[in-house]
């Protein structure tokens, strides 16, 4: 059995796309944040006390990149690994490191000087914008010649990039999301979320 811990505003919202993309059964539970978040029955499935967190068969798994990649290799009938495995590997460790410190560092007004470069993994956050721009001029999905895992992954990271302003607006970053942003999986998972968020606020 899938239980994923979660919260509607939360990154939780990439897994739940993945489930429903994968389309076995599963339970979500949503926890406040500062509260069930930090109670030590969550404490215990995740030490961090934050979601989400997916728990299959007795395995924890934490963090959206690796939960969503354990969903792919758990559910190959899915067809979601991606058929250039070397692209699907590199481009979803690009999304998790390069590209995530290059934008949480610029939210966050952290200023690398080109002489400190070498320090970060991602060198600066234009040469990690132009490289992925780049990338996206040439293909359609990044694991290969179809939509896939890594595609979810990075495609919500540049939807949030783009919804935020936390990404530039470039056509490439625009025509990749309108690819896939009406996936039927992301709809329903979408519903989901923002129903549970709008019981939230009902429920005070």
């Amino acid at each position: 059995m899938l239980k994923l811990y979660t919260h509607p505003m939360s990154r939780g919202r990439m897994v739940r796309w993945m489930l429903e993309e994968v389309g076995e059964s599963y339970d979500a539970e949503y926890l406040d944040y500062g509260t069930t978040m930090k109670a030590p029955a969550y404490l215990a499935i995740n030490p961090m006390g934050k979601v989400p967190a997916l728990v299959h068969d007795g395995h924890v798994v934490t963090e959206c990149p690796a939960i969503i990649a354990y969903l792919a290799e758990t559910f190959p009938q899915a067809g979601l690994s991606g058929d250039d495995r070397g692209a699907a590997l590199r481009w979803m460790f690009f999304g998790a490191g390069p590209l995530e410190y290059a934008i949480v560092n610029r939210a966050l007004g952290v200023e690398v000087t080109p002489e400190k470069s070498g320090f970060v993994g991602y060198g600066s956050y234009d040469r990690t914008i132009d490289t992925l721009e780049d990338t996206l001029r040439t293909r359609d999905f990044l694991g290969g010649t179809q939509f896939s895992a890594v595609d979810l992954y990075l495609g919500s990271q540049i939807g949030y990039g783009l919804q935020f302003g936390t990404l530039p607006a470039r056509p490439a970053f625009i025509a990749y999301w309108d690819r896939i942003k009406d996936r039927p999986a992301r709809l329903r998972a979408t519903a989901l979320d923002d129903a549970a968020l709008a019981k939230a606020k009902a429920n005070g």
